[in-house]
């Protein structure tokens, strides 16, 4: 039998798991919450020294919580970041205990039994807020070459960490693109592997990326009309926050390569697809821009035209041309850092509602299993489902959801 029972449990301290604290409180509804190590721990281990947030500070906020700046434009470090998740965990005050880790739920007659080291803990809801950035995916296609330096990203720290010499970034998505960025300032010799993307500004006539898609409710888009893409935007909260542009890395010296396919003896071939993967971002970014410029149209909105925005430099020799194949000793090349992306890791959850790719079947975070909830996943009911700024709305559906369980 369980030692213990809850009405409501939350597994993850993060800030989904918090809100969902803060819901459930404002409900009345008697729960705790369970943090396998710290509150915001991802923040705390699994990012790199220099990164800045991508979401710039007016638009950060938890319910009923802002957060404290000086600079509304600017972008904070992750530092700052945990102090405020940190600062909201003080004021919501949840019942939570850190350091234990639930090794496996499973359904008993009367609801859900999480299992933990030493014991178990009854519930008859269960809210899994563990977020979308779980398990690190990194190929293993250079696993057999020695001497080679490997990190995902989650693991990288700074330029000081890698030994000499050149290093490739696989990945162009925002943490390579940002990674590459800051290899390349410190000096590197960079190699950028681009797959697909979708690039967008940070900026255009005089606002924000997320100031757009708030004005226009982009960000309210409900996962319904989510298009095919499942890529995130390209974007950059570095150095005041600016616009990747490919074309721009590749003139102040980073090497553009398409996808790598296979490695041989050091040797690397690469998929013919850089000049498409570039072409495909720069439709992304040209159609959002025209997205915008009508929005302003239709409306008569006093934004000044942006030409800047539309510059576009020169095609550099490696994308002109691009290489076939990579040889890591002849470039010196010493480090990979593998910007990859995350999978979900749920394997822990012993109820069948997992589908073939690992993702739990769930509608806006209400799962298919009667008390059964998730919260914090990327478009979970809407495309700012997983943003600070849009946890709450789905924490507060969920918490509604359950007290009408009651």
């Amino acid at each position: 039998m369980p030692e213990e029972t809850i009405d409501t449990l939350v597994i993850g301290g993060g800030q989904a798991g918090l809100t969902m604290s803060h819901r459930l409180k404002q409900r009345g509804i008697a729960h705790l919450v369970l943090e396998r190590r710290r509150i915001a721990e991802r923040w705390r281990s699994e990012r790199w020294d220099g990164l800045m947030f991508q979401f710039p500070n007016w638009s950060v906020r938890l319910p009923e919580f802002a957060f404290p700046h000086s600079d509304p434009d600017g972008f904070s470090t992750t530092a700052a970041i945990i102090a405020f998740i940190e600062a909201y965990a003080a004021f919501v005050a949840p019942p939570i205990r850190c350091g234990v880790e639930v090794t496996r739920l499973r359904r008993d007659a009367t609801g859900f039994v999480a299992e933990i080291a030493g014991g178990s803990i009854a519930a008859r809801n269960v809210v899994v807020a563990t977020g979308p950035y779980q398990r690190p995916l990194r190929p293993e296609l250079l696993d057999e070459h020695p001497g080679l330096f490997q990190v995902h990203a989650s693991s990288y720290k700074n330029p000081a960490q890698l030994p000499d010499g050149a290093v490739l970034v696989v990945g162009a998505g925002a943490s390579g693109a940002q990674i590459t960025d800051e290899l390349m300032r410190a000096g590197r010799r960079v190699f950028l592997s681009v797959g697909r993307h979708n690039r967008l500004p940070r900026r255009y006539r005089g606002r924000d990326l997320f100031w757009w898609l708030a004005e226009m409710g982009v960000d309210e888009t409900p996962v319904e009309q989510r298009g095919p893409s499942r890529l995130l935007p390209v974007i950059s909260g570095a150095h005041g926050g600016h616009t990747i542009d490919f074309r721009r890395f590749a003139a102040d010296g980073v090497t553009l390569l398409g996808r790598v396919t296979t490695a041989r003896d050091g040797v690397l071939e690469i998929a013919p697809d850089l000049t498409t993967n570039i072409a495909n971002g720069d439709a992304y970014y040209a159609t959002f821009l025209g997205i915008v410029d009508d929005f302003i149209a239709a409306r008569g909105l006093d934004h000044p035209d942006d030409p800047v925005a539309r510059i576009r430099l020169p095609d550099p020799p490696c994308l002109s041309a691009p290489l076939r194949t990579v040889d890591l000793r002849a470039e010196r090349i010493s480090s990979v850092i593998w910007a990859t992306g995350y999978g979900l890791d749920l394997n822990w959850i012993d109820i069948p509602l997992l589908d073939a790719g690992g993702a739990p079947r769930h509608r806006h975070g209400v799962s298919d299993v009667p008390g059964l909830y998730f919260l914090g996943l990327q478009w979970l009911s809407k495309m700012k489902s997983s943003f600070l700024s849009g946890v709450g709305d789905d924490a507060a559906a969920l918490a509604d959801h359950i007290a009408a369980r009651s």
